[in-house]
């Protein structure tokens, strides 16, 4: 749609760009949506969005001229400026959970399961064929030793805190929520599904709200939902 405030997201297909589509929706807010597609052989984001932010990553939006990069900064200057229903105020307890899990989700949870991705891929793509054995043996040791307990745990945190909360910051949507929502997307995609029922069913419940349809079907493609 045009956008009557200048507020433009640069979308790049199945990214973490997915959840701010999800918030500009609950917002309701004008913007216009900018399509980038990932590189077919390399998956990378295409040199044109570093015409918009030197690291040419998403998300990214532009309001007024100014680009703004990273979906935590870009999660709380939204709600700041459109929509402050969706940051506790008065309860200094959910403002707490507030600002841990909008660090959580990319500084504890997001790394073990990038590093599980990558290290996976490596395994894969070993070459020549002899080698495959060793890489498999090295990535095996790596990922036992420390991002396989590491992500477990987290999961095991996240997975025991919403069985007992219905949204990660006091009763009702924030921006934790958007924020958290992607790695627990790529968790189902990494690890799968069943292993942990409460973030299964928290996963469903967002999936579930028309805004979030609404942000999908914009979108495009996207792996996880």
């Amino acid at each position: 749609m045009a956008s009557g405030n200048g507020l433009i997201l640069h979308h790049l297909n199945n990214s973490r760009s997915q959840r701010i589509l999800w918030l500009l929706e609950e917002l309701q807010v004008e913007y216009e949506i900018k399509h980038y597609q990932r590189d077919a052989t390399t998956n990378l984001a295409p040199d044109s969005l570093k015409a918009i932010h030197p690291l040419g990553r998403a998300p990214v939006i532009t309001h007024n001229g100014e680009a703004l990069a990273e979906s935590g900064a870009i999660i709380e200057y939204l709600i700041d400026t459109f929509g402050t229903q969706f940051k506790p105020a008065g309860d200094i307890a959910a403002l707490n959970q507030y600002r841990y899990w909008m660090h959580f989700a990319e500084g504890s949870l997001m790394p073990p399961l990038v590093a599980r991705l990558v290290l996976s891929k490596a395994k894969e793509k070993a070459s020549p064929f002899f080698m495959k054995p060793v890489v498999a043996k090295i990535v095996d040791a790596i990922t036992a030793a420390y991002y396989g307990p590491n992500l477990k745990a987290s999961l095991n945190y996240v997975n025991d805190y919403l069985s007992e909360h219905e949204w990660f910051a006091g009763d009702t949507l924030t921006g934790a929520d958007f924020q958290m929502s992607f790695p627990l997307e790529a968790m189902q995609g990494r690890v799968g599904k069943g292993q942990y029922a409460a973030i299964d069913a928290y996963v469903q419940k967002i999936h579930a709200r028309k805004a979030y349809q609404r942000g999908l079907e914009k979108g495009g493609e996207y792996a996880y939902a």
